[in-house]
């Protein structure tokens, strides 16, 4: 009898993990492993001109203009890429930028001429596993943080030790230079601006289950965030952006669009109050994810203008 029992509580036991298992590398391949993300909206990369695209002009100056193709090892091995617009030649000013999840370097063509009209060398790399870097995995901000370093210390060995460097990221790029600020940066960065990152992947993964399929964050997040522990090589929870902006001494300027129900617009409070370093918030009206430039682009530009320029002047 007292075997039985023991079988009993056994069996569903051993189903419930199984369950679980199947559901946590389910969960990793759509959120975390390299693929076809077919919840984001691919982008327009292939040459082909909309006359209606907002972007239109930006995007026919960004196929035209000189670059130089830059690479470098990360610390686990991956050989990152990336792609440098130069400014003035005698500039001593790079600004190096993020892109979101799922994207790539060939994504951010508004950004580049943004940063470059404004007198800036422009180096955009493309994050591990995403466009021409190498890596399995999406990093949500937090291996590519420590990747951005190296990035960081070849621009100033590029340019030149006198160097002043901005950094910008978008979505998961925002993310990015969020945790690259709680790490010891040189004092050549002097400015970082981030749009619609997130302030935790918990909290944003967490968020996506429940709005795209009415799941609880438990079991199923402390359980996916195993899987990527194994596969991956990091917890989900080691991705706290608020922690690390925590450490910041470098002016922010934080972004985010009023409409944003991807990244939900509450969590940019989150980052905003956790900082220290000297700040500016601009909440963009009616923009959804990531599309505060595109819904509000002269009052954006000027934003970005006026905190950028007010810490490297022209």
């Amino acid at each position: 009898m007292k075997r039985k029992w023991w079988i009993g509580l056994a069996v569903p036991v051993v189903l419930i993990s199984i369950g679980l298992g199947f559901a946590g590398n389910y969960f990793y391949d759509v959120a975390v492993a390299i693929n076809q993300k077919d919840f984001i909206e691919a982008a327009d990369v292939d040459g082909d001109y909309d006359p209606k695209d907002p972007w239109l002009e930006e995007k026919r100056w960004y196929d035209e203009v000189d670059r130089e193709k830059l690479s470098i090892e990360s610390a686990d091995g991956l050989k990152l890429s990336g792609v440098y617009v130069e400014g003035e030649p005698s500039s001593k000013k790079v600004a190096i930028l993020a892109h979101g999840y799922a994207g790539s370097l060939e994504q951010m063509a508004p950004y580049v001429k943004l940063y470059h009209d404004m007198g800036f060398n422009v180096l955009i790399p493309d994050a591990r596993g995403h466009g021409t870097s190498e890596g399995d995995y999406i990093g949500f901000g937090w291996h590519e943080r420590k990747d951005y370093l190296q990035w960081i210390q070849l621009m100033i060995d590029k340019v030149g030790q006198d160097a002043e460097l901005a950094l910008f990221g978008i979505s998961m790029g925002g993310a990015t230079v969020m945790n690259v600020s709680g790490e010891e940066l040189p004092s050549n960065v002097k400015v970082i601006v981030e749009d619609c990152g997130y302030s935790s992947v918990n909290g944003e993964l967490a968020y996506q289950l429940k709005d795209m399929y009415n799941l609880p964050e438990f079991p199923l997040i402390p359980v996916t965030s195993l899987v990527t522990k194994v596969r991956s090589d990091y917890w989900f929870g080691e991705a706290d952006t608020v922690e690390q902006i925590k450490k910041n001494t470098v002016p922010m300027l934080f972004i985010h669009g009023a409409e944003d129900k991807f990244v939900p617009t509450e969590m940019v409070y989150d980052v905003y109050e956790a900082n220290p370093s000297p700040k500016e918030l601009y909440i963009a009206p009616n923009a959804d994810h990531a599309d505060s430039y595109e819904e509000n682009k002269e009052e954006y530009q000027q934003k970005v203008q006026d905190f950028v320029l007010n810490y490297i002047p022209n």
